[in-house]
């Protein structure tokens, strides 16, 4: 599918969302995370997941919940890499850039890469994955996902 315009409303939000956790889950290398360490109810979960990012490139939802205490809880079970994070962002850009083009679509597309380098930072240390010993997270803006399985 060709990106077509902007993301513009929650809605988009929720094809986006589903469409990338889709991918998620059925990945070998962060699937697991969702499936069986989380056991993920992608239903009982989606609305806080488009609240979150409508907050964030739409500024009209409220989201009140801590981002950060289920991906500890996940660290703690299963430890989180720099190449578990650098997976998601290149299913997320994948993802975005498979149904929107626009200024909303790129800035999401940065926010997933900044959350994600935060995320990796607070559960492993300052630093990590910056160009020391991250374990694997690729400078994204230099590669080109051009399908999601």
């Amino acid at each position: 599918m060709r990106a077509t315009r902007d993301i513009s409303d929650r809605d988009d939000l929720d094809v986006l969302l589903r469409r990338f956790y889709g991918a998620a889950f059925a990945d070998p290398l962060i699937g697991p995370y969702f499936t069986e360490v989380a056991g993920t109810d992608l239903e009982a979960h989606l609305p806080h997941i488009v609240d979150f990012w409508e907050r964030a490139l739409l500024r009209t939802a409220e989201y009140r919940r801590d981002a950060f205490a289920p991906h500890a809880a996940l660290h703690a079970a299963r430890p989180l890499t720099a190449a578990h994070f650098g997976r998601w962002v290149q299913l997320w850009r994948a993802t975005v850039d498979g149904l929107h083009s626009g200024p909303r679509a790129e800035r999401a597309k940065a926010q997933g890469e900044r959350i994600a380098l935060a995320l990796l930072r607070r559960l492993a240390g300052t630093g990590a994955g910056t160009g020391g010993t991250g374990g694997g997270f690729v400078p994204l803006a230099a590669l080109e996902l051009r399908s999601v399985a």
